[in-house]
């Protein structure tokens, strides 16, 4: 069974539109594979076992994210920083 082809008719002002908004596509794709060639994979600093994750998850609920996130990174560098001194001596 063949197909019939149907030419689109246009007019001057829409095949420009069109035109442009084919190349305003075709910019974005070029932009989203940039973004895909330029990315790396996102591997977590640390890893939490799932009691700590479940704890992590009712202390956002009962405190807000931002309130635990800010005491998790001062707990987090008061260790680091008893660490890196430790190594001095």
């Amino acid at each position: 069974m063949k197909q019939e082809v149907k030419e689109m008719k246009l007019r001057k002002e829409e095949k420009e539109q069109l035109s442009e908004a084919i190349d305003q596509m075709n910019e974005s794709l070029d932009r989203f594979i940039e973004f895909y060639n330029e990315s790396e994979e996102d591997k977590p600093i640390i890893s939490f076992n799932d009691e700590v994750i479940q704890l992590i998850e009712a202390g956002k609920q009962k405190y807000g994210e931002e309130a635990l996130n800010q005491k998790i990174n001062s707990i987090v560098k008061e260790v680091l920083s008893f660490i890196s001194s430790g190594d001095e001596h």
